[in-house]
């Protein structure tokens, strides 16, 4: 067994998980209630501060101060079924898979927007672009893939619009990005033991031989016996970093009623610097056993980094005030997540060998449709449906820290004034992901001459539902 950072097969996952996320491939997306009420249609609605992250340019309709706070509930539901996974030896590597999705996850989103004159603007947004949380357990099928993760993210994006008339405005913002990861993944060792048992025996027998030879010939046979009994070993790593890009927005009032908008955001790039940690005190009861196979592994805890560079967007939305109680919105969001084509490991220079991640993606494309129905002078109620593809070509190149496929999102909301400054945003959604098929095979083994991996092929069905809760508070002075 050579060196092998097994854990960073999955940092795909560091650019985002969907599974506790309703947007593909990176995006967390939902970092606004009101906005969630009309299934992100309201790009060009810019009806309160956070416009910030959807169009900085609708700021200039902002009035006096204005202040959002609140967040969204994510209860995701998800299952997974194994249709014939295994190791890189051809075996069945057995095991169930709980409920591996957390209960909820809640997201938070700060927004505040200041009107400085008639022309400019200015404002602050903290949000969650990434997020995501998954504990397949250690005994599950594709444990030599992943046994779990975590990825926290957060995102402060000070921004200023300025109006140039009545029909042209824009906006600019700078963003500033904090990624940290914590993820794990389980270690073939009976498959490597098997393989060298029958293929390179000598490394095995020297072991027993200096062991019945110290601690007699009783000692030999129970290690034997640990040997071919051993269990999996297990890694762990963090990671994290800083990262720093950019959004602008351009926004056309045709009339009162009427206005187009168009946003870009940015890709950021991360450096994220981690630890890699080896555990090999489970694999079996005997000490001997177990720093035997830790230094055959070769193995040693080290530092880790991996380039992450996060897709681009480009949006486009429109809004239109049919009359005094209905208006109609919608988006469309182009992202480009080819950007992530394959995950390349970069490793201290004793390692033997890199960890190259086929991903392969493609650029998607979101489509939204919104409406307002002004119930009276208090409430208006707010509806939407969208459809998000995913970036993942096939089965063949779908990762079990990434189970994303298409989904279709409906949602439905409301404000309600709780006076003439403050008002509260609540909104419901429902996202049916289509069923996802994986069969990814990881191309290099533990006996593969140049490269690190397990080897294993995680073959099943991944189906996902997800429901999100949301609630804002807004204030105006």
């Amino acid at each position: 067994m050579k060196h092998k950072y097994l854990p960073l097969l999955i940092v795909a996952a560091f650019a985002g998980i969907s599974s506790t996320a309703q947007a593909s491939g990176y995006r967390f997306g939902s970092q606004s209630v009101s906005a969630q009420g009309s299934a992100d249609a309201s790009g060009a609605e810019a009806a309160d501060a956070s416009t910030i992250f959807y169009n900085p340019a609708g700021m200039s309709r902002l009035e006096g101060t204005q202040f959002l706070g609140g967040g969204t509930l994510v209860v995701p539901h998800s299952t997974y079924q194994d249709t014939g996974s295994k190791t890189f030896t051809g075996r069945n590597p057995g095991g169930t898979t709980k409920d591996y999705a957390p209960d909820a996850v809640f997201a938070p989103a700060l927004y505040a927007s200041k009107k400085l004159n008639d022309q400019w603007t200015v404002g602050m947004g903290l949000f969650v672009p990434y997020g995501a949380k998954l504990d397949y357990g250690n005994d599950w099928s594709g444990r030599y893939a992943i046994t779990n993760i975590k990825l926290e993210a957060i995102a402060l994006n000070p921004s200023v619009s300025f109006k140039v008339n009545e029909h042209h405005s824009f906006g600019f913002g700078v963003t500033a990005e904090h990624m940290k990861a914590e993820l794990g993944q389980a270690v073939d060792v009976p498959g490597s033991v098997a393989f060298l048992a029958q293929h390179a025996p000598a490394a095995s027998q020297a072991f027993l031989a200096n062991i019945a030879k110290t601690q007699g010939l009783a000692a030999a046979q129970a290690a034997g016996a640990a040997l071919k009994g051993a269990k999996d070993g297990h890694a762990s790593m963090d990671g994290d970093d800083w990262g720093f890009g950019f959004n602008l927005g351009y926004l056309y009032q045709m009339n009162e009623g009427t206005r187009f908008g168009i946003s870009y955001r940015s890709s950021i790039s991360h450096k994220l610097k981690g630890d890699t940690i080896w555990d090999f005190s489970q694999v079996s009861d005997n000490a001997a056993v177990n720093t035997f196979i830790a230094k055959a592994s070769n193995k040693v805890n080290s530092k880790a980094l991996v380039e992450v560079r996060t897709p681009e967007t480009l949006s486009i939305n429109a809004f239109h005030q049919m009359d005094d109680r209905w208006a109609l919105m919608g988006d469309v969001t182009w992202t480009r997540t080819s950007r992530l084509q394959n995950l390349d490991i970069q490793f201290p220079p004793t390692a033997e060998g890199a960890e190259r991640i086929r991903q392969q993606w493609k650029n998607t494309y979101r489509v939204s449709l919104g409406t307002n129905y002004k119930y009276s002078e208090n409430l208006l109620l707010r509806a939407g449906i969208a459809h998000d593809q995913a970036p993942v070509r096939s089965a063949e190149l779908r990762h079990p820290a990434l189970p994303d496929s298409d989904r279709m999102q409906y949602s439905i909301g409301a404000n309600w004034k709780l006076n003439a400054n403050s008002s509260l945003d609540l909104a419901y959604s429902f996202i049916d992901f289509k069923d996802a098929n994986v069969n990814y095979k990881n191309d290099c083994s533990p006996v593969t001459p140049g490269c690190t991996g397990n080897g294993e092929t995680t073959k099943g069905l991944f189906k996902t539902r997800m429901q999100l809760i949301g609630l804002a508070y807004n204030y105006k002075f």
